[in-house]
């Protein structure tokens, strides 16, 4: 895990140095197009230097309430230079991938900044490959027209309207993602039917916010149970999966069922799930089973919490799988 700490503090390092080459150009630049913005930049900087000695040094407020009241003024010409050149007013800012940390992982307070614990995350959670199946399960590849328009079986809705309606609640829940309003998903119904390419769509939609994602199976779920559990040599990585499950902003758990039931994968997933729903926070459930089924399997207790808690979305339809292969 070290080795891994490392290599994220380099990469960093070379978010810092690409950027800082960045805005170099960009001066240069700008310095070239417009007239008199350099000398303005250069009393900026000088005038900065001076305000910041004077508040240290004398102790003066009056003076370093005037320097600052000049630096305003320029800061004010050098947007109105920029802006009258066709160039962004903040062109020559610094430049950051993150304006919360500054690119350097943690915050002020020393405290990990979400851009690193999503790093962590994808690390963590490697074996999932949640990165790479974004990269084609994705909103931008869904096809509704590959559902039927016909009624499905004794359903009164045809598979393409029972889906338009699924994205209709899958998008409230995306959009209302970062409110308290206790709204979990529970997608269900056979195989082949759209639900891991959906949950891998919204998992890629969450994660583009700048949202902690965790995309395991229930059995990949459990192992990392195991893991923690049982981990006699005390490895920090163990650790750290298990409590990512608690943690993440959204934990999508696919396959519910695959995983071998038994009384310790059932306190898991229960302390698990009722964790996450007492700290509110939002959790995707992707199964086979039917709702009779999840109680059957896994007991009242975790039933009632499950759709006390979740909107289920029944998946209907003909398996899909021989018809695209990313679904």
């Amino acid at each position: 895990m070290a080795h891994y700490f490392d290599d994220i503090r380099r990469e960093y390092e070379k978010i810092r140095r690409d950027n800082e080459r960045m805005q170099r150009d960009r001066r240069e630049e700008a310095y070239h197009m417009v007239e008199g913005l350099e000398e303005v930049e250069d009393n900026i900087r000088s005038l900065g230097y001076e305000a910041a000695k004077a508040g240290l040094l004398s102790g003066d407020q009056d003076v370093a309430a005037s320097a600052q009241k000049e630096l305003k003024t320029l800061e004010g010409i050098r947007r109105s230079l920029l802006l009258k050149a066709g160039l962004p007013a903040d062109y020559l800012d610094p430049i950051y991938n993150c304006p919360y940390c500054k690119d350097k992982g943690y915050l002020e307070d020393g405290s990990r900044c979400s851009c690193l614990e999503r790093r962590l995350t994808a690390y963590l959670h490697r074996g999932s490959h949640i990165e790479r199946q974004i990269e084609t399960n994705n909103f931008g590849n869904f096809r509704i027209d590959i559902f039927s328009d016909m009624p499905y079986g004794e359903k009164n809705i045809s598979p393409r309207k029972n889906m338009e309606d699924i994205l209709e609640g899958v998008e409230t829940f995306m959009d209302t993602f970062k409110e308290p309003n206790d709204m979990n998903l529970l997608f269900y119904g056979a195989t082949g039917l759209g639900k891991t390419f959906l949950s891998h769509a919204v998992a890629a939609e969450i994660m583009a916010r700048g949202a902690s994602v965790v995309y395991e199976t229930a059995f990949g779920m459990i192992r990392i149970c195991e893991d923690k559990v049982f981990n006699k040599s005390g490895e920090q990585e163990a650790e750290m999966a298990y409590d990512s499950l608690f943690k993440a902003d959204l934990l999508i758990i696919d396959d519910l069922g695959t995983e071998m039931v038994n009384s310790f994968t059932n306190a898991q997933f229960f302390n698990i799930l009722n964790t996450r729903l007492i700290e509110g926070k939002k959790t995707i459930i992707s199964t086979n089973l039917s709702p009779r089924e999840i109680s059957s399997v896994y007991g009242d207790r975790v039933f009632s919490r499950v759709f006390d808690k979740f909107v289920p979305m029944e998946f209907i339809g003909e398996d899909l799988r021989w018809e695209v292969n990313t679904l």
